[in-house]
């Protein structure tokens, strides 16, 4: 008696789902949507900007990377050197926060330069990188202008900082460079 109850259901679940099918008419679609998106052509008119404009001017004197200003020094030899003897902090000495320059330089510097800024950072001493000079380095005239500069585009084997760090960042760490330099010419 029971297999013969369960023989009826799977007969009834069937037949169910066979006659659901017609091979004469497309199934039914849930959410068409999906299925047939409404394309646009790349200039076409559209409603979605006024006056039937193909797009949107942004604003005058916008910058459109977001908060990301351009710097106008070129990133060459000749850059350099005007960036080093002409560049200085827009950052007024009330502004400047010691800690947080310390902070970002052990994030970002410390582990190639070293902590003191003696060029002995943990990759130098386990010689995944040679050549990193220290800020005290005979004939090695650094100012705030060549920091911003290699900071903002690298330099030899050091890559661009440019978008770990923002501006004023970027100016803590120069400033803090700076103090290490004085520390170690004591």
């Amino acid at each position: 008696m029971k297999s013969i109850f369960k023989i009826a259901v799977v007969l009834m679940v069937f037949a169910s789902v066979v006659a659901c099918k017609k091979d004469t008419r497309p199934n039914y679609q849930f959410m068409p949507n999906m299925y047939e998106p409404v394309s646009y052509e790349t200039y076409q008119d559209s409603d979605a900007f006024p006056g039937n404009m193909e797009a949107q001017l942004p604003a005058e004197g916008s910058i459109p990377r977001g908060d990301h200003m351009p710097f106008e020094i070129e990133n060459t030899t000749e850059g350099y050197e005007f960036a080093k003897a002409s560049l200085v902090s827009p950052i007024d000495s009330t502004e400047i926060d010691t800690p947080r320059g310390k902070e970002l330089y052990d994030i970002y510097c410390g582990i190639c330069h070293g902590n003191k800024g003696k060029g002995q950072g943990k990759l130098v001493k386990r010689e995944k990188i040679l050549g990193v000079p220290s800020y005290d380095d005979v004939g090695r005239a650094i100012t705030e202008g060549s920091i911003y500069h290699t900071i903002y585009y690298g330099k030899n084997a050091m890559g661009s900082y440019a978008n770990q760090l923002n501006e004023e960042e970027r100016w803590q760490v120069v400033d803090y460079v700076l103090k290490l330099k004085a520390d170690i010419e004591k």
